[in-house]
């Protein structure tokens, strides 16, 4: 028989939380002696406390990892449970491994900062142009809420495109606006020009429409998405030194999109006045 000081050593938990076990019922001691209250565990019971501690850093709570190991689950619903506890850990290290890549890149535009030539801005007119689009709504022009609303729509659009017999006649154009509900919410817009008619397309949720001309300051971003900020602070770098303010959201115009993410070529066409 091992004390709880032993037992605690020699299944790497602490005594507190054997002691916590023993008063929720989920592993009581094999001896408890009357007189001192001193317990007394079993080798035999490292076997549950392993389970246990197994099942709880699974996400179980220790109610259901107790009725797990009193067999009060049966093993269709235990199945339901580990698949539920499965999703929920994928998706727990998508979530991180996206956090990851938004702080690599802003790792990134901090060390860059001052390194990108200025002359990679031009200011140009930009014609008019005919785009057909998607929209979705973002809740904010945060990366995390952009890329998941701007893909899928992409997604969607190319195959009711060419399902309604339209061909893209020129780049990608994603376009951004303030929801007019507010609140930082963003409309998304996914656009390919095209050469058709303004209006909707079918019955397919996406519609040609014309974009205006207007004055832009522009510059060429080369990589991911991910990694655009070093390029948007570029820009916006150059708009204050050279008396330019913004007049709205960029576009980002899609000059190459290899599957390689790594190898786009993307304009970003910001809006500009003299300030």
């Amino acid at each position: 028989m091992f004390t709880i000081g032993d037992f605690a050593r020699y299944g790497r938990v602490s005594p507190r939380m054997l002691r916590h076990y023993d008063a929720i019922g989920l592993l009581t001691p094999d001896r408890t002696d009357p007189a001192t209250g001193y317990r007394r565990y079993g080798a035999a019971q490292l076997a549950r406390l392993n389970r246990i501690i197994a099942l709880k850093d699974l996400g179980f709570t220790l109610q259901q990892v107790g009725a797990v190991l009193d067999e009060r689950v049966g093993p269709e619903e235990l199945r339901g449970m580990l698949r539920l506890r499965r999703a929920e850990l994928t998706e727990a290290v998508a979530a991180a491994s996206a956090r990851l890549t938004r702080v690599e890149a802003r790792l990134r535009s901090i060390e860059s900062e001052g390194h990108m030539p200025a002359d990679d801005v031009v200011i140009k007119t930009l014609p008019a142009v005919r785009v057909a689009e998607l929209t979705g709504t973002a809740a904010s022009y945060q990366p995390e809420d952009i890329g998941p609303v701007i893909g899928p729509l992409y997604d969607r659009m190319f195959p009711l495109l060419e399902g309604a017999g339209l061909r893209p006649t020129g780049p990608g154009i994603g376009r951004y606006e303030d929801a007019p509900e507010g609140g930082g919410a963003i409309v998304v817009h996914a656009g390919v020009t095209v050469s058709a008619p303004v209006g909707p397309v079918g019955d397919t949720g996406v519609r040609v429409v014309e974009l205006p001309p207007f004055e832009a300051a522009t510059i060429v971003h080369r990589g991911a998405m991910d990694d655009v900020l070093s390029t948007t602070h570029t820009l916006a770098r150059w708009l204050d030194a050279n008396g330019y303010r913004s007049t709205g959201y960029s576009r980002e115009v899609t000059l190459e999109c290899p599957p390689d993410r790594g190898s786009w070529v993307t304009e970003l066409q910001e809006p500009v006045a003299r300030a």
